[in-house]
């Protein structure tokens, strides 16, 4: 599926309940966080997640930055306001953004982001320390609070 294909169908609004879940997960909570924070059982937080890929058109075993990019494109929650400016990042470096943020595979991403598969870590890892970020989700929460990722995805056409 590409991201076109999937946000072309309509997006099933998310019931009050997974709203709570997502505004802690576009919060940057893991689903681990967010179980530990809600008393909710790891059970219902699977659950739960699963619930919010489909209503949003994720593939089934998505990432969470994925998903994060999903609710902010698609207006389900507020962008974060971020309070440091955003770094200087190359052309490269906002290709790699984009592709952390639409695709969960490592090789859709490398292939996105037009990098070797063998050069994806290091260039992850040098991208994250740039942005101040902790891991993807927090990066692609960064990346719409710096308005650096739009909803019109790119068209790349990779799988998710």
């Amino acid at each position: 599926m590409t991201p076109s294909e999937a946000t072309s169908a309509p997006i099933t609004p998310l019931t009050p309940t997974l709203l709570r879940v997502v505004q802690h997960l576009a919060g940057g909570l893991a689903p681990k966080e967010i179980g530990a924070q809600t008393g909710l059982s790891a059970e219902t937080v699977r659950q739960y997640m699963r619930d919010i890929r489909e209503s949003l058109h994720c593939p089934p075993r998505c990432k969470p930055s994925v998903i994060v990019h999903r609710l902010f494109a698609t207006q389900q929650v507020a962008v974060p306001t971020v309070a440091r400016p955003a770094p200087q990042f190359s052309p490269g470096d906002l290709l790699l953004v984009r592709a952390v943020a639409e695709h969960s595979d490592p090789r859709d991403v490398a292939r996105a982001a037009k990098l070797a598969p063998a050069d994806l870590r290091a260039a992850l890892d040098q991208l994250l320390a740039d942005a101040g970020a902790k891991d993807t989700t927090q990066l692609v929460i960064l990346a719409h609070g710096w308005k650096l990722l739009t909803a019109e995805p790119t068209r790349v056409g990779a799988s998710q």
